[in-house]
């Protein structure tokens, strides 16, 4: 009996462990809470409407704008359209987050996102993210699809 309760408690640490370290942190796999760069916004509060359109043109991938300026603690919602040809995400995050992901997805360039901080797009599709930015300071945005940035496909944003 005492075996059979020690290996429930240790499966259920083990879970309970898990979950607290899955939670934000890493670029593209935010669960909620706080990260360096905000929240996961609210999408019954009122939130400015910033729209972001993804494509590629002559070699070269972007986001239209590629820069966007946010007051503390505004909720945006990035309303994306994906104009391209191709496939196309938005991850929003820190500059090393994205940088160190980019990494990730060169190993595993099938990888797609569902999480608040990302979202992939297929052509001619839209989609959005709630995002509450609630620490002041420059963030990154990026297409982390392998060879996307590389071509363009990145941006700032710049809370003040």
């Amino acid at each position: 009996m005492k075996i059979a309760t020690f290996k429930l408690a240790a499966i259920a640490f083990a879970m309970s462990a898990g979950a607290a370290l899955a939670g934000p942190g890493a670029a593209g796999h935010g669960h909620g809470g706080e990260t360096a760069y905000g929240k996961v916004g609210d999408p019954k509060k009122p939130a400015r409407p910033v729209q972001v359109v993804m494509s590629e043109k002559d070699g070269k991938m972007s986001f239209i704008p590629d820069r966007v300026e946010i007051r503390r603690g505004e909720q945006i919602r990035f309303q994306l359209r994906n104009n391209g040809e191709l496939d196309h995400e938005i991850v929003l995050a820190t500059l090393e987050e994205n940088l160190k992901h980019a990494v990730e997805m060169q190993k595993n360039p099938d990888m797609e996102h569902d999480d608040p901080n990302a979202k992939r797009l297929a052509p001619k599709k839209t989609g959005e993210i709630v995002w509450a930015f609630t620490k002041a300071g420059e963030f990154d945005f990026s297409c982390l699809i392998p060879g996307h940035r590389e071509a363009g496909m990145t941006g700032k944003i710049i809370v003040k």
